[in-house]
């Protein structure tokens, strides 16, 4: 019975986590509609010019490097909070 409940359990957790990552995925695509679309089309047409097409590339790419930046940051700050409250629990 207890196996089945870590089953049960782990696959919860990985529910919760493809959520997550779903939801943060989501995110990433509206702030960069809203911040470079905004930015780099200023009169939306029937379609882009070269330059809105070049301008929403460059912010896209900019805008993902910050993001994963700030993840990378967000998980290690993470971990690192978690390792320490791991060690102090041993005491």
């Amino acid at each position: 019975m207890n196996s089945f409940g870590d089953n049960q359990k782990q696959a919860v957790m990985q529910q919760v986590r493809q959520e997550a990552a779903m939801t943060n995925a989501r995110q990433l695509i509206e702030k960069v509609n809203e911040h470079c679309f905004e930015k780099c089309v200023p009169k939306p047409g029937s379609s882009l010019s070269s330059g809105e097409t070049q301008c929403f590339t460059s912010c896209m790419e900019k805008y993902m490097a910050a993001w994963n930046t700030v993840s990378r940051q967000y998980i290690q700050r993470f971990q690192a909070e978690q390792a320490k409250g791991a060690a102090g629990g041993m005491m």
